[in-house]
């Protein structure tokens, strides 16, 4: 591709609305434009090298056995009240009517549908296993898009779903599918971590995410500094502490006076206490019931934990509804005399002897507020979020650390949530119906991109990994009137392009230093630079992106050079146990 025939903007500053590097990069390099919060155009660039991710999740899904389709994005409303998921993925489901008032779905993913065709089509063991997977734009109603298309409103996902005839095989399925997963963010030149995880909206128990370490990630990963343990923050169970001593002689409760001090810090500079004798309590709400959880002041509730004693979503009380299940606004709760809701309550308040927390009264706090004697629990359960520092879980002698990564991968064992609810059974080889064993496996191909940029780039642009790079060689042209310089050009251009090469000739009639700073900015693998003053004694200038190194050499070197490091590149990208 000639670059002055070619769609390339770039722009020298980043726009005001990015903040991750990835997005900086894209919008600069002109791989992308925004059109609405979450919505983004792809430009060649951009698209060019998200095909080629799409490419290698295609070839090794197909490798693994899985058999590609395509469904459609727009579903219908029946089908999610039949999985129970029309209410519980909440206002993130797109929903719209059509011209006669008939409520549909912009899918966010797709096990309705995939199930509801298998249940139409499959009726033996004979005909199982079976793994069907597409490549499509999905649509989530993200309440706040950020991070470019790490966190958008449409975005490309690949989604596949397995169904077996028991859990022996389904976990034969999904074990295939993690194998597949490993390879295809490897080739895709990204450092993955696979972590045990949340099954969340979809259902099963059993799951794992592929975190690519980032700075920006949402999702937040848990190691063990002693054993291999490593899972999602929101699934990472804490170890029950020991029950802190009590005494029947401790003093009796006592209001305080804390004029305007809402927060457990702001009440436990004022007391002069540690924030972990404070009880922290929160008015949440169910089916329209309220309910209470406790947790240490020092911590933080687990959403995700705490809904699991739920069959539908939970969430933070209204401010009239905490009016009028404690007498008092926003910031004086406490467990004290509630009368008639259901009061959880993390282990961790166990450690507390003797608590602070609110009077039910609006500007009080009350001091030696004591479990049992004070306030009695109605469940306990582990409903906070782990710390850096506290113990492993599974090996219980190593620490726990967080760290951020973006998640851009998720395989699911579903068990049979979906196979019963749209009977997709099968009839054994005695004649007996029973429910296919579903996984679910899905990558988010777009965010897979944004992640690779995370991760391979520098101050002055993108490095691409050879194996999506939109282009691999760049060749700049540092005077357009020079017939030897147009002619050597033109033969690297021609006989890299016949060797297999794709190749972007900088044709333009710009500066050098334009060309060399968009150059670093698309950073395509190789960049070949041809002058005049070089030309003089046969030479040309080769240099890889990755290290900026320059190599003077001849046309006929440049291209032997170019063959051999793309080849050791792209060998670096394989899987050793694929070598």
């Amino acid at each position: 591709m000639k670059q002055s025939a070619g769609f390339f903007p770039t722009l020298r500053e980043a726009p005001k609305e990015a903040e991750a590097k990835s997005h900086i990069l894209m919008m600069r390099a002109g791989l992308i434009r925004q059109l609405a919060a979450g919505l983004y155009n792809y430009l060649p660039l951009g698209w060019r090298a998200l095909r080629k991710v799409e490419q290698i999740v295609r070839e090794e899904m197909d490798a693994a056995g899985a058999i590609e389709v395509l469904m459609p994005t727009l579903q219908p409303d029946l089908l999610w009240k039949q999985s129970g998921r029309w209410d519980v993925m909440g206002p993130e489901l797109m929903r719209l009517k059509d011209r006669n008032e008939r409520d549909f779905v912009l899918g966010p993913t797709h096990e309705e549908v995939f199930t509801t065709l298998i249940a139409n089509e499959i009726r033996s063991y004979r005909d199982l296993p079976k793994n069907l997977y597409q490549i499509q734009t999905k649509f989530r109603d993200e309440i706040r898009p950020r991070f470019g298309i790490v966190r958008a409103r449409e975005f490309i996902m690949k989604d596949a779903y397995s169904f077996d005839v028991d859990q022996e095989s389904a976990a034969r399925s999904y074990q295939s599918m993690y194998d597949a997963y490993y390879r295809i963010f490897y080739r895709c030149g990204l450092i993955t971590v696979p972590v045990e995880a949340d099954t969340g909206a979809m259902g099963g128990k059993h799951s794992h995410e592929f975190m690519a370490p980032a700075d920006i990630g949402e999702a937040e990963i848990v190691t063990c500094s002693e054993c291999e343990y490593k899972a999602n923050r929101e699934l990472t169970e804490s170890i029950i502490p020991e029950d802190a001593p009590r005494s029947d002689a401790a003093p009796a409760m006592e209001e305080v006076h804390t004029p305007g001090m809402k927060t457990i810090d702001e009440v436990a500079e004022f007391l002069q206490t540690k924030p972990s004798q404070m009880i922290k309590t929160l008015i949440y709400v169910h089916d329209d019931q309220p309910f209470v959880v406790l947790i240490r002041g020092d911590q933080s509730l687990n959403e995700i934990k705490l809904g699991h004693e739920f069959n539908g979503p939970i969430e933070m009380a209204s401010p009239e509804v905490i009016l009028k299940v404690t007498g008092a606004p926003v910031g004086f709760a406490g467990p004290q005399s509630l009368n008639g809701v259901k009061i959880f309550a993390d282990h961790s308040i166990k450690t507390i002897a003797s608590g602070i927390t609110g009077a039910n009264k609006q500007d009080y706090h009350v001091r030696n507020v004591i479990l049992d004697r004070d306030f009695q629990v109605d469940q306990w359960g582990d409903y906070r979020f782990v710390e850096d520092g506290d113990a492993c879980p599974k090996c219980k002698s190593g620490t726990l650390s967080v760290s951020f990564g973006i998640e851009v991968g998720h395989v699911f064992i579903l068990g049979v949530k979906y196979s019963e609810a749209f009977q997709a059974y099968y009839t054994d080889e005695k004649g007996e119906r029973l429910p296919m064993i579903m996984g679910c496996y899905g990558i988010g191909v777009s965010r897979t991109l944004a992640a690779v940029i995370e991760e391979h780039s520098d101050e002055n642009g993108i490095i691409w990994p050879a194996s999506i790079a939109p282009y691999h060689v760049h060749i700049l042209k540092l005077s357009n009137k020079s017939d030897e310089v147009n002619k050597t050009a033109d033969d690297l251009y021609n006989g890299l392009k016949k060797e297999g090469f794709e190749v972007l000739l900088d044709d333009r009639d710009e500066r050098p230093g334009i060309k060399f700073k968009d150059a670093d900015l698309l950073g395509l693998p190789y960049r070949i630079v041809i002058g005049e003053k070089s030309l003089k004694e046969g030479l040309v200038e080769f240099v890889p992106r990755k290290t900026l190194v320059k190599e003077k050499m001849t046309p006929t070197e440049c291209l032997e050079r170019i063959r051999k490091q793309f080849q050791e590149d792209m060998e670096n990208l394989i899987p050793v146990n694929q070598q």
